[in-house]
């Protein structure tokens, strides 16, 4: 069994976090992830208020007594920066220990919230830069996500291989590393550059329990490690995506200089809400990192976890072997 900083701090079986993802990580995704040995995080992006979220975290922990986290976004596209204290309060007061940031910026005004609230406060971002200004305010671990990363892959375009080492080689907090992990390979790759820990989303979608249209999962199945954009870089603001119609449609109005509201509106998690329940795959768009080329099957998230993690197990050992 591999132990690490990550999995001591967080009390989870295994070096893997199950990443926040919008309209995907509801509290019985979130709980399936966490049981199989993950830390799974709760999107709170996914609740239009702190009630509502305090709801999704109660259903959480009747679901599993496991550790799993809440993401507070710092992305005001997603939520409403005005109330991100009132979902802090909410988080806390369900007694919620454990809270990830991700965004733009790290949240300087939040972090006393999270210390008189004895939350572990892990704040995940894409560059050296940014990673050094979330320790600085105090964040207990680091996430940092390379270039080929789903969703938001920052400005830097720096890959994960060289992303990792030069974090850990900078920080004195612990470290989780993600971009283009799906399998043990990866897992032992991240463990091997200084991370503590591994942070999924992708792979995680082509789960059984993951709640996508099963169209989208078997689309994953047969997609290549070429079949992902970069799309909003025009407006900062650069998401990888999978390749499909949805996309493609983005990149077009980029290309003619279309205004905000129409590469808002493009971009609308709502077509990806509906896309996701009627399978209809080329309807909207979905964050997607370079890893859904390696996405071979759609096991349980046990099977995969389990498989994952024996992987790297075996990896580790045999290369120790090699060189004793």
């Amino acid at each position: 069994m591999i132990k690490t900083k990550v999995t001591e701090m967080l009390g989870c079986k295994y070096p893997i976090i199950s990443g926040a993802m919008a309209r995907i990580s509801n509290p019985e995704f979130v709980a399936a992830a966490s049981n199989a040995g993950a830390c799974a995080v709760l999107a709170s992006a996914n609740y239009k208020s702190p009630d509502d979220l305090r709801d999704a975290i109660q259903k959480t922990q009747s679901l599993t007594n496991q550790p799993f986290a809440v993401n507070i976004n710092l992305f005001p596209a997603l939520m409403p920066q005005d109330k991100l204290e009132d979902y802090v309060d909410a988080t806390l007061a369900e007694g919620v220990k454990i809270i990830e940031t991700s965004g733009h910026r790290a949240p300087e005004a939040l972090v006393p919230k999270f210390r008189e609230g004895g939350a572990i406060w892990i704040h995940k971002c894409a560059g050296v830069r940014y990673a050094i200004k979330g320790a600085s305010l105090g964040a207990d671990i680091i996430t940092v996500v390379g270039y080929e990363n789903g969703g938001a892959t920052g400005t830097l375009d720096i890959g994960t291989m060289v992303m990792t080492p030069s974090v850990v080689d900078t920080l004195d907090v612990p470290v989780i590393a993600g971009g283009g992990i799906s399998d043990g390979r990866g897992v032992a790759a991240v463990l091997a550059l200084g991370a503590e820990g591994a942070i999924m989303g992708t792979r995680m979608m082509a789960t059984k329990e993951c709640p996508i249209h099963d169209n989208l999962k078997q689309a994953f199945v047969k997609a290549a490690e070429t079949d992902t954009i970069l799309a909003l870089r025009s407006v900062k603001n650069t998401h990888r995506l999978w390749n499909n119609k949805a996309a493609q449609h983005v990149l077009e109005l980029e290309a003619q200089a279309a205004p905000l509201f129409a590469l808002i509106q493009a971009a609308s998690g709502d077509k990806a809400q509906e896309m996701y329940r009627n399978g209809d795959i080329d309807l909207g768009v979905v964050s997607c990192g370079q890893g859904v080329g390696l996405i071979k099957d759609v096991p349980t998230v046990k099977e995969l976890l389990d498989r994952i993690m024996a992987e790297a197990e075996e990896i580790i050992s045999r290369l120790h072997a090699r060189f004793e």
